[in-house]
């Protein structure tokens, strides 16, 4: 308990509206509240112990439903308690209102917030939700037939399942909930999947700058269908492949990996937090191309902990379950890796993650664009030295080569180089031997 953090609260003294924060954290991953303790982590001791001792849980317990451990410390001869939450398999209410515990703050959960935590507590996940009044005739043929030619190439299914009828092959995908199609079969096959699910599409535009769009294209229908729409218009219609040759082969070189962007869409996608009502948002510039999707990443993970190794939790386990079969995703955990190993293969910049943004966005920037940078930079750099060597000499027109050296951080060869480049530019001029002589300013 060195620091307030997840999953610990100080408090100075007891409040009954601290019930709020045993709620949240009951619904999240457990936690401790010290009563009796300030923000600055200073034992304040309390007064009235055994009163508190008898009236905190029994309030717990009749407000909340729930048990919880309290405990009576000392520290110096100040007393003070500390509540030992765990956390709770069902949602825990506080007079109708559900809380969660975020980082080191509480949040009120509403809305599909709200829905997420109840789908949770149950072991459900948003896409396994069924869905009433809609049936596999209702479904686009076309989506399936993407499904099977790309199951097909992947050959993770047997081509006996693939042969089967869409009725058949959406149970082999457990893509029902007893008689009623899931979130997911919606999302996957329905042509239209915004009727029942809003922003279940992708917005693609491409920028001059931030707030200057040129043009923009809104992709729709079923997820395999939004898949290769995409696609197509990404690599025909918004990004400029430049054009070589090898031998008497015309090569056409796109300014970020094919193979990285694919597997951005691919997640960007299968991991989207659906029930935000927001599409997957792709902005194309000259210089950089930025995928957005709305999400959150599990409890207790950071950007740096989603850019190594480890295994995670699909968002939406039945949509990429379905991708997994038809070879868009390989393994769970392993689309960020799969992006990082292409863009060093194509010798083209890592892409940088960012969850600043009610979901993850994942920007990429142009090789070109880069080296125009170093360029550039190298070429001020060169600049500033050539000034300070100049400026140097006004000082002292007799000034040696190594007092050059050390007031610039230039080596030997380096100031050599600069006042050459500087005699051919007939900035400087040498007046005399190189000992005894000296350095004249001619502009």
């Amino acid at each position: 308990m060195n620091g307030e953090s997840q999953n610990i609260e100080w408090k100075e003294s007891w409040r009954d509206e601290y019930l709020k924060w045993i709620s949240g954290f009951a619904n999240a991953q457990g936690g401790t509240i010290v009563i009796g303790k300030n923000d600055e982590g200073i034992i304040t001791g309390l007064k009235d112990v055994a009163n508190l001792m008898e009236e905190i849980p029994n309030k717990v317990r009749d407000v909340l439903g729930i048990l919880v451990d309290v405990n009576l410390h000392n520290k110096a001869g100040k007393e003070y308690i500390t509540i030992e939450v765990p956390p709770y398999p069902y949602p825990v209410s506080y007079k109708g209102q559900y809380h969660y515990r975020s980082g080191s703050t509480k949040q009120e959960l509403k809305g599909a917030a709200l829905d997420k935590l109840l789908l949770q507590k149950q072991g459900k996940r948003w896409d396994g939700v069924p869905v009433p009044n809609v049936s596999i005739a209702d479904l686009s043929n076309d989506a399936f037939a993407i499904f099977r030619k790309k199951a097909t190439q992947s050959k993770r299914l047997t081509e006996d399942i693939l042969d089967e009828g869409n009725d058949l092959l959406v149970e082999r995908l457990q893509l029902k909930e007893g008689t009623y199609l899931k979130r997911a079969a919606v999302i996957l096959f329905h042509p239209d999947p915004e009727k029942f699910v809003t922003g279940a599409c992708v917005k693609i535009g491409f920028f001059r700058t931030n707030t200057d769009l040129l043009f923009q294209d809104v992709i729709q229908g079923s997820l395999f269908q939004q898949v290769e729409k995409t696609l197509d218009l990404l690599f025909t219609k918004y990004l400029k492949a430049a054009i070589g040759y090898e031998g008497m082969v015309r090569v056409e070189t796109f300014p970020f990996p094919e193979a990285a962007l694919r597997e951005s869409l691919f997640n960007a996608l299968a991991h989207k937090d659906y029930s935000s009502g927001i599409p997957v948002q792709i902005s194309v510039y000259d210089d950089k191309i930025v995928f957005w999707n709305a999400g959150q990443l599990p409890d207790n993970w950071t950007i740096d902990r989603l850019t190594q190794k480890h295994p995670s939790v699909p968002y939406n386990p039945d949509i990429a379950a379905a991708f997994f079969r038809a070879g868009y995703i390989e393994s769970w955990g392993r689309g960020i890796e799969k992006i990082n190993d292409a863009c060093e293969a194509a010798g083209t910049p890592l892409p940088v993650f960012n969850t600043e943004f009610s979901g993850l966005m994942v920007t990429f920037k142009s090789a070109t664009v880069e080296k125009t940078v170093e360029k550039t930079v190298e070429k001020t750099v060169e600049k500033d030295k050539a000034k300070a060597i100049i400026d140097l000499i006004k000082e002292n027109p007799r000034i040696a080569g190594s007092k050059l050296q050390k007031a610039t951080g230039l080596t030997r060869r380096g100031v050599e180089w600069n006042l050459e480049k500087l005699k051919k530019e007939k900035r400087i001029e040498r007046i005399g031997a190189d000992r005894g002589g000296y350095w004249k300013i001619l502009d």
